[in-house]
């Protein structure tokens, strides 16, 4: 298991564990299609370049605001 994920210190990093796996599987899904790594991946898994990525505060969680102006 990777360290990081032992702790809830990235989930409070990001705002909640639903938010941290969303950003994981955007992320990941863009290294899966090609997007390059912000850390050295050298010896790492792509999930461990994701957590790493995210620690380092190289990505982060983009808000997604309701076009209509509606707040339900």
């Amino acid at each position: 298991m990777i360290e990081a994920l032992r702790h809830d210190d990235i989930i409070e990093k990001i705002g909640g564990r639903f938010k941290l796996t969303a950003l994981i599987q955007r992320r990941w899904l863009e290294l899966l299609q090609g997007a390059r790594p912000m850390v050295d991946p050298k010896g790492l898994t792509e999930m461990e370049v994701v957590i790493q990525e995210i620690l380092e505060g190289k990505v982060e969680m983009e808000l997604i605001e309701d076009e209509s102006g509606d707040d339900q």
